[in-house]
């Protein structure tokens, strides 16, 4: 969000004074809403991460959810060639500094049609407020046969009994074919007799 102030004519000096106030605020809580969002992608996907530093996966991954990566004017290799361009030399993260560098390179390829200004400051309007999503998390497949084939109430002959009524597997007391391993072949009718006779 941007605030444009059209004065007619300015003879006073503290009505331009406050303008620049506001146009400065409004600046920094953008600023601070692209590095909240920079913080928690950088800490998706890593527990002991602190957030001031982005792996180059997730700096993808912000790029492509927030849509900067676009398929077209922004490929995934623009995002990693820019990514390897702004990183300090044999590190393996960005801090939010090179961040703020990295979209400079980027806004421009983005948004062509525009400014280098007008181009970064919609840049951030992509990047502000966006959170990581799971998108690629495993979920159950209810499609056609599937749903038949992974229905454990369905099971007959001897996989079902490798299920209990609520589905959870048994494990090795679900199998007939546990193997003895007594030290006696099997079928042997006199196991355990022999410290008895001797």
């Amino acid at each position: 969000m941007r605030v444009v102030l059209s004065v007619h004519c300015l003879q006073d000096s503290g009505e331009s004074a406050i303008a620049i106030i506001i146009t400065g605020s409004t600046c920094s809580n953008k600023m601070s809403e692209v590095e909240n969002t920079f913080r928690k992608f950088a800490v998706y996907g890593d527990t002991s991460a602190s957030g001031n530093d982005m792996t180059g996966k997730n700096f993808s991954k912000m790029c492509k959810e927030c849509g900067v990566m676009d398929g077209k004017a922004v490929t995934s290799t623009d995002i990693d060639i820019v990514f390897n361009k702004v990183k300090t030399k044999g590190a393996r993260t960005i801090t939010f500094a090179e961040f703020q560098q990295a979209m400079k390179e980027l806004c421009c390829k983005r948004f062509k049609g525009k400014s280098p200004e007008e181009a970064l400051q919609a840049m951030y309007g992509l990047i502000e407020g966006k959170e990581p999503s799971s998108v690629g998390a495993t979920k159950v497949t209810k499609v056609g046969g599937v749903e038949r084939l992974t229905d454990t109430s369905k099971y007959t002959g001897s996989h079902k009994e490798r299920f209990d009524e609520s589905g959870k597997g048994k494990g090795l007391t679900g199998r007939q074919d546990l193997s003895d391993n007594s030290g006696y072949v099997g079928a042997y009718k006199g196991a355990g007799t022999y410290d008895k006779t001797h």
